[in-house]
């Protein structure tokens, strides 16, 4: 009997699923591009278990100014689908590799009208539970100077100041050092000389002949 029950239990933890983890997926926060050029969106994920045949990526776009979003793009069971209604119908091509959990979409000719946050989510199953990623694009007739590099000038110039402070204060301190020791060379000079013009100045008194007796 104890036997049967073992093997009933083997078998029954052998047909239970296996336990889903969470999925960690990763886009860029905000990217800039000119009017007419090409940008690629970067999508990709974590996840503990092997990448699975049935990976799934589906990209939707939300333009500046509205709540809804609409579906562009979807990725499944080895194949893309590419929305072709929306306003990326024409100018989205899949650029991903879904076998090194890369999910990238490129998007072509881009317009003002592109400006919006466009959001992944990926599944890798038997891990489907994760927070989908979000991306803003925001389309210029000329790139502005983008936030890192003025960030990047800023930490420059803080570092630049500190190291320009730690040197005058170095040199501060072996100027201020070098005249006490000239200072001080200078007063044992002195009283040296002063105590070998005394010893100069003071003479003997004559001696004194007295006559025998």
């Amino acid at each position: 009997m104890l036997t049967f029950l073992a093997l009933a239990s083997v078998v029954l933890l052998g047909i239970v699923p296996e336990q889903s983890q969470a999925i960690v997926i990763y886009t860029g926060w905000e990217r800039h591009a000119l009017v007419g050029s090409d940008i690629r969106l970067s999508c990709s994920f974590f996840s503990w278990r092997w990448t699975s045949e049935d990976v799934t990526f589906s990209w939707t776009y939300r333009p500046d100014g509205s709540r809804d979003s609409i579906s562009i793009f979807h990725y499944t069971g080895g194949v893309a689908y590419v929305d072709n209604k929306g306003p990326f119908r024409d100018r989205l091509e899949f650029v991903g590799n879904p076998s090194r959990r890369d999910g990238s979409i490129l998007l072509k000719n881009l317009d003002f009208s592109d400006n919006g946050t466009f959001t992944c989510d990926a599944k890798n199953p038997p891990d489907i539970v994760g927070r989908p990623s979000s991306v803003r694009l925001l389309v210029f007739e000329k790139v502005p100077i983008q936030a890192g590099v003025i960030t990047g000038a800023i930490i420059g110039v803080v570092l630049g100041l500190l190291v320009l402070i730690v040197v005058i204060y170095y040199l501060m301190r072996f100027l201020v050092a070098r005249r006490v020791f000239s200072l001080s060379v200078s007063k044992h000079g002195k009283k040296k000389k002063e105590g070998s013009q005394q010893r100069q100045l003071w003479t003997p008194p004559p001696l004194t002949c007295y006559p025998l007796p």
